[in-house]
């Protein structure tokens, strides 16, 4: 069950993202030079993260928001800023897509990719805690997606 369970989210996770790059483009604000400026640094900016995340992980990465086992515990590098890096990078870049995009379902696919990953991360923390002794107070100390925001209670 738990397996199926991060299939399904990792499936929806990247049709969402699939989404933000494939939607019509919409007419909610001009797409002017400014504005893709800004979707370029911020998809761009997004992916880097996200890429950092991936890097940082090293033998604990796994596509599956199920950690390993006895895999460690990374709380360096960008890790050392959010637990989530590669949410953050992912959510960054959807900004980006969103910006690029203009339309309502852009914004709709954007907040559900955002739940999606909030979610996720939520239930990849409680595994984390019951694997690693030490999660929690990196919780206490590190934010979820933005430093020093979402931090776990101690």
């Amino acid at each position: 069950m738990k397996r199926a369970l991060a299939v399904a989210l990792v499936s929806a996770q990247f049709l969402l993202l699939l989404a933000l790059g494939l939607l019509p483009h919409g007419t909610l604000w001009p797409v002017n030079l400014a504005v893709v400026v800004a979707a370029i640094v911020l998809a761009g900016g997004g992916s880097v993260f996200a890429v950092l995340g991936v890097r940082g992980l090293g033998p604990a990465l796994t596509a599956s928001p199920i950690p390993r086992e006895h895999a460690p515990l990374v709380t360096n590098g960008v890790y050392g800023l959010v637990r989530s890096p590669i949410y953050t990078g992912l959510m960054t870049g959807g900004v980006g897509l969103v910006l690029l995009g203009a339309s309502v379902w852009h914004l709709v696919a954007w907040l559900a990719l955002l739940l999606l990953l909030a979610g996720k991360a939520r239930w990849e923390e409680r595994m984390l805690v019951a694997e690693h002794p030490d999660y929690a107070a990196y919780g206490a100390r590190v934010g979820r997606f933005l430093p020093g925001v979402g931090r776990l209670n101690p």
